[in-house]
């Protein structure tokens, strides 16, 4: 797979671009995550017109429309930012984006819990930066996520996990969107899925049973918007458990009583957080190989995302 395009807040790549000449430079993102992907990078107060340095600046007002107004002389950019952020919103749908990073808690760029003030200058209500709002609106279902978040490893994980159901989505409909594709897109997503929700997957599963009595923009944007919805649920231990006991069946024909033993130990063990989900995976991962498991080796959940990520090495 070529490499995802994702959007970034500017300075998180160490670009000069913040109100106070500097950047805010994220290594995991800049370094290993940007191996496997190409950047766009954006900074809505630069791009909008604003110097470097500038005036801090903070939202006021109304919680469900704030003003960003700038700290120490009250200039209001609110209209300049919003004017820009339409016209940059429209300009990223020729992106083929499969998500974006924001600045957390940014007035332009944060994605949520960002200070809402008060007129009086006292903090009131949080919400979403202008441009990020204005990009989420455009974008609903491409997953975002601001990079303080992503020091979460659940969180870090699930995003990176989206991204790239995100980019095979894009490619499955690149290649025509056919019924057969949407079939074996969902087939090979099965245990990703469940992983995250067995509501999502069942629903999923009557939408494709169903898909001929649909138009295909339809059954396409149903089953896209419920797939990213369930995969913003987190995938427990519990769940993850299960889903590793339900493809651990698949060889109960071929496995020793002990290697039965080991394997059900070794689920466990992550099921009580004693060892990571790499251990369980990669112990699946030998028997798919070894007993040429061709239905499971095509399931994306026991290849979500690049080893070299190590994404579920913790615990």
């Amino acid at each position: 797979m070529n490499k995802i395009t994702l959007g970034i807040s500017s300075c998180l790549l160490g670009n000069n671009v913040r109100y106070d000449g500097g950047h805010k430079l994220d290594h995991f993102l800049a370094d290993t995550l940007g191996q496997y992907v190409d950047w766009v990078p954006v900074c809505p107060e630069v791009e909008c017109g604003l110097p470097v340095p500038r005036e801090a600046m903070r939202l006021v007002g109304d919680p469900g429309d704030p003003r960003l107004v700038t700290l120490r002389t009250r200039v209001d950019h609110t209209t300049r930012m919003k004017r820009w952020a339409k016209k940059r919103t429209a300009e990223l749908e020729e992106a083929e984006l499969c998500g974006f990073v924001f600045k957390s808690r940014s007035p332009s760029s944060g994605m949520r819990g960002v200070k809402i003030y008060t007129e009086a200058g006292m903090p009131n209500s949080t919400g979403s930066g202008i441009f990020a709002h204005a990009f989420m609106k455009q974008f609903p279902l491409l997953p975002v996520e601001d990079e303080g978040r992503m020091h979460d490893p659940g969180l870090r994980e699930n995003f990176i996990e989206r991204i790239f159901v995100y980019r095979r989505w894009q490619v499955y409909i690149k290649e025509g969107g056919s019924l057969g594709g949407l079939v074996a897109f969902h087939s090979d997503h099965k245990y990703l899925i469940m992983a995250h929700s067995q509501k999502h997957y069942s629903s999923l599963g009557k939408m494709v049973a169903g898909a001929k009595k649909m138009r295909k923009d339809a059954l396409h944007s149903g089953y896209l918007g419920q797939l990213m919805e369930g995969l913003q649920l987190l995938a427990t231990p519990k769940k993850n458990a299960n889903v590793l006991q339900h493809m651990a069946g698949y060889f109960k024909e071929q496995l020793s009583a002990e290697e039965k033993k080991e394997l059900l130990e070794v689920i466990t063990s992550y099921h009580d957080s004693l060892v990571p989900l790499i251990v369980p995976v990669t112990l699946l991962k030998h028997y798919v190989r070894k007993y040429q498991e061709d239905y499971l080796a095509r399931q994306v959940y026991l290849n979500p995302h690049p080893l070299e990520l190590m994404l579920r090495n913790h615990v």
